[in-house]
């Protein structure tokens, strides 16, 4: 059995807890980690996104806890510097490999996204699980009879296509059109699931979009570059 905590999920804020001792994705003020803290051994961190890369909460997690490690791939060991943590405490993660961590092991699955993003497949000595969040599709992951399943299912394919529809004809800036290009369907994310769950595998849905987060989302990418 594998015990979770999400701590936010969507445009807003990413951050989810999982077997007290692994924090995937960073993306939430420093508070909503702050009772956890003395808990955790691992940060894995996916994309440079604002909503998963909040660089002042990375920042405070590195001071208080200086042996602490964050897993990440390529493109963030050069924000994880700027943000203030050490190097010796960032370990690079790339797809492929199967990288022992002690309390787990890791294996990173590429994702596609807006910007450059990946996944992780965690077994820990309870279980096996999958995180995917902000990718358009999970075309070659395969995590057969998982025990945990946290994976996107941002939109239903009917339901952002009447939304589209309905701000044409408003006029309205359309920002569920680049949703299509960079997010994950509940359809799509079905499907997946479909293929590789077992009779007693646990999902989870992450990300789903709310109306009430397009404008935060649009305003925010400007800052830290959100959604």
């Amino acid at each position: 059995m594998i015990d979770y905590q999400i701590l936010s999920t969507g445009s807003s804020g990413n951050a989810v807890i999982v077997n007290k001792a692994v924090l995937i994705d960073c993306g939430v003020p420093y508070r909503a980690v702050e009772p956890f803290i003395k808990d955790l051994k691992l940060i894995l961190l996916t994309h440079i996104h604002g909503d998963h890369f909040k660089a002042s909460t990375i920042r405070k997690i590195a001071a208080e806890r200086p042996l602490i490690r964050f897993g990440a791939p390529e493109w963030l060991i050069m924000p994880l510097r700027d943000a203030g943590v050490s190097l010796k405490q960032v370990l690079l993660l790339k797809p492929g490999f199967r990288y022992s961590m002690g309390i787990c092991d890791v294996i990173p699955v590429p994702l596609v996204h807006d910007v450059p993003n990946q996944g992780y497949k965690i077994h820990f000595p309870g279980g096996k699980m999958i995180y995917a969040t902000d990718t358009v599709n999970m075309n070659g992951i395969t995590a057969e009879n998982f025990d945990l399943y946290m994976v996107e299912a941002n939109y239903g394919d009917e339901e952002i296509q009447q939304r589209i529809n309905d701000k044409k004809a408003s006029g309205e800036y359309i920002y569920e059109k680049r949703v299509l290009k960079t997010h994950l369907s509940r359809e799509k994310c079905n499907d997946w699931i479909y293929r590789n769950a077992g009779p007693q595998s646990e999902i989870i849905y992450l990300h789903g979009h709310r109306e009430d987060e397009t404008d935060a989302a649009s305003d925010d990418r400007g800052a830290e570059g959100a959604v």
